[in-house]
């Protein structure tokens, strides 16, 4: 019983957060360039810290 209230929170949590990134992201090309400034961020802290 209690697993199946551990996944159903997890599924619910999954789904809302999906729900949310892509209403955050108007369009396929806005979601592109969310994960490319994401990507260049994490590349710039790396070369920072060589």
């Amino acid at each position: 019983m209690i697993k199946r209230i551990f996944v159903l929170l997890l599924t619910t949590f999954f789904l809302a957060g999906t729900v949310a990134t892509l209403t955050g992201c108007n369009t396929v090309a806005g979601a592109g360039k969310d994960i490319e400034q994401g990507g260049k961020a994490v590349k710039d802290e790396a070369n920072e810290h060589k």
